[in-house]
């Protein structure tokens, strides 16, 4: 839009817009990112714009377009609060002029707009204030849940007209909120109204890549591997190519998740993503190194928490011991083993304070989770292995 566009040349723009039913220009010219956001007649008195808009609209559209002005002004005073509390208004305006629209969802695209700016304002808040300004996500999540339900309880239109198409871009941005809220709880009804829709496989590909990788991330939080693997994994084989950020991000949890599950990454794979850090880390899982384990880490430890992945890989330990102990029945080649072959073995790996007692808590462990077929003989201090098959291999494990 040109710089000196006059500002009744903007509410033509607005209304032709509107009476054409297009969704991308509306969202165009309400967007903070479009240059009619530098347009000088857009900074006269609000009284004056208001007049004008009063003129040529009617509700509910007087309120949307008033309030847009208001997020303008606000961005001149540099106030990113001012800002984020003006566009809140603005999504709140749009959904009364989303309920009002029947049998017609031509304006999804206008909400796909405005609830991804809004998000990412709220967001700019949130880390202007050092996480102290909370409440702007929290506000945020219930001006998109007002949206939700009026696409999610469109149940009258045709599939064709229908705004249930609008849920899972909300639903996305709402998991970005919660996830920085750690509210994953409020993720399950969002993901059963999703699951249940006759058109879940078909909403917008990037939609559903995103909505995948959410959904990974909270299996992986909740110690479902299985399912972690299954959507992690299609988010990062659909996400497009070019998108090797998003990829990267994607395989920032898709890592930890296929090693917990017995997949080492290649070293190719790694460089190529520039997730160098996790080299050694591997490395260590793969030959069952637990000092080396624990040094990778330590001196990663920056970078992991940074990923949200830290606590994640903590769980891999125990799959390091799978190894580690693996060694030892190669090693000595029977079927009873005793327990102090095993406190040598993480006695070599500097952990100088194991003893009988904290061992056979480790093997008890491995036992439960099936990563070692056998029991333990107390009285005789000994691991019992059976002879078929003793260490299954971690990917035929079903984790509990």
């Amino acid at each position: 839009m040109a710089f000196n566009q006059s500002f009744t040349q903007y509410l033509g723009s607005l209304d032709y817009a509107i009476n054409n039913k297009d969704g991308r220009k509306l969202g165009q010219l309400l967007s903070i990112k479009d240059s009619h956001i530098q347009n000088p007649s857009l900074k006269q008195r609000e009284d004056v714009l208001q007049h004008y808009i009063c003129q040529r609209f009617a509700p509910p559209y007087i309120d949307l377009i008033a309030d847009h002005i208001k997020v303008v002004a606000a961005i001149h005073h540099y106030d990113p609060r001012h800002t984020f509390d003006a566009q809140l208004g603005l999504l709140q305006s749009f959904s009364r002029v989303l309920q009002s629209h029947k049998d017609e969802n031509w304006a999804i695209s206008t909400m796909y707009l405005l609830i991804s700016e809004l998000t990412a304002l709220a967001f700019k808040v949130y880390h202007y204030t050092k996480g102290k300004s909370t409440d702007v996500l929290e506000k945020s999540a219930e001006a998109l849940m007002s949206c939700f339900r009026i696409c999610a309880g469109d149940s009258r239109s045709s599939l064709e007209t229908s705004k249930k198409w609008g849920m899972l871009g909300i639903v996305n941005n709402l998991f970005k909120i919660y996830f920085k809220l750690n509210k994953l709880h409020l993720c399950k009804p969002l993901t059963r109204a999703i699951n249940s829709a006759t058109i879940k496989d078909e909403f917008l590909k990037s939609h559903i890549v995103t909505y995948r990788y959410y959904v990974g991330r909270k299996a992986m939080f909740d110690s479902q591997f299985k399912e972690a693997d299954e959507n992690l994994s299609f988010a990062f084989n659909h996400c497009h190519t070019a998108s090797r950020k998003n990829k990267r991000l994607i395989l920032m949890y898709l890592l930890p998740v296929k090693m917990m599950i017995g997949y080492i990454p290649s070293n190719r794979l790694l460089s190529k993503y520039r997730l160098t850090q996790f080299l050694e880390i591997a490395s260590a899982v793969k030959i069952g190194n637990l000092l080396k384990f624990k040094e990778a880490v330590e001196k990663h430890e920056k970078f992991l928490i940074r990923c949200g992945v830290y606590l994640m890989l903590e769980r891999l330990k125990i799959l390091i011991y799978r190894n580690l102990f693996k060694k030892v029945f190669l090693l000595m080649r029977v079927h009873q083993l005793p327990i102090s072959a095993f406190v040598v073995a993480l006695r070599s790996m500097q952990e100088e304070d194991i003893d009988a007692d904290e061992v056979e808590c480790i093997l008890a462990n491995l036992i439960y989770t099936g990563y070692v077929r056998g029991y333990i003989s107390h009285q005789h201090q000994k691991l019992v292995v059976s002879k078929q098959n003793p260490f299954p291999v971690p990917s035929q494990v079903s984790l509990r």
